[in-house]
């Protein structure tokens, strides 16, 4: 069993991006600015901003950090987005989720210029990833995919089981996962809480990507020997041995299935750390366009 260390996977993608970035500078042209917008204090949205913005700045990406209050209204978060659209010096915008419950988080992801739209969420982008077109593909499926080229780990005439269906993660990487290119000629099955049988659907899959957000709940009787396990969730569980009285859990449980892999993603350390290194390579891909335009 091998470890997907995200650490050493994302790292290299700064070093490739932060090379590039300084070749921007030093040839005296613009670099990539990322402005992100949080609203409220969720400490785990907090966190995220924070940790995205430290890593804009370990590659040179410049970033700028707009706090908004709880009670922010709906229309003033609008203006602000329609502000940094019109901003020049603005590359990409992402808008920290989860919002408020009075704010749309539709309205705001519509309003996000698609050329700015590193986070791969507009419709714009959603629509051009489903057609093959270059487009903004949301940071975490992209992350999975650099994941997966890190490590050489072939995906074609291979047998992929996503388990979710969501808009952010299972829908796109089995479009990803789908594609005609190296990373892609997958043959895919998407699974969610309605499939019928699982276990016998997991059981048949060469590489399982779990992002159904339940912790621990891929077990070593849905896994077959030598697979190669995604592990997307991010769950809190209560730990009354860790300081923050919690630790966390993937959707997968580690302990009985690594053994069985031939390559698994830890949590924390996996996916995660993938899904920033996959946002800052947008950011640099929305500068570079624009330098292009």
């Amino acid at each position: 069993m091998q470890l997907l260390d995200g650490k050493l996977a994302s790292q290299a993608v700064k070093d490739k991006l932060k090379n590039k970035i300084s070749i921007l500078k030093d040839a005296g042209k613009k670099v990539p600015h990322l402005a992100a917008i949080l609203v409220g204090n969720n400490p785990a949205a907090e966190t995220y901003v924070a940790s995205k913005v430290k890593n804009c700045y370990e590659i040179g990406i410049t970033s700028s950090l707009i706090k908004l209050n709880e009670k922010v209204s709906e229309e003033e978060v609008l203006e602000k987005i329609n502000a940094l659209n019109a901003n020049n010096d603005v590359d990409g915008i992402l808008v920290q989720l989860p919002l408020p419950k009075h704010i749309s988080e539709e309205k705001v992801i519509n309003t996000i210029a698609s050329e700015k739209d590193v986070d791969g969420f507009h419709p714009i982008n959603v629509g051009k990833l489903v057609l093959g077109l270059p487009s903004f593909i949301s940071a975490t499926p992209y992350g999975i995919i650099l994941l997966l080229q890190h490590y050489k780990i072939p995906t074609t005439s291979k047998h992929a089981v996503v388990i979710g269906r969501s808009n952010i993660v299972g829908t796109p990487i089995s479009i990803l996962l789908s594609r005609n290119n190296e990373y892609g000629n997958a043959t895919v099955t998407i699974c969610h809480s309605k499939t019928k049988d699982l276990k016998d659907i997991t059981l048949q899959a060469d590489i399982i990507i779990a992002a159904i957000g339940r912790s621990k709940f891929v077990t070593a009787s849905m896994v077959k020997e030598n697979a190669v396990v995604i592990d997307v969730g991010i769950n809190r569980i209560k730990d009354e041995s860790k300081k923050s009285g919690f630790r966390l859990v993937g959707d997968v449980d580690f302990e009985t299935v690594s053994p069985k892999c031939s390559y698994i993603t830890p949590v924390p350390g996996g996916v995660g750390l993938m899904t920033i290194a996959a946002l800052l390579t947008n950011t640099y891909q929305a500068c570079m366009n624009r330098i292009h335009h």
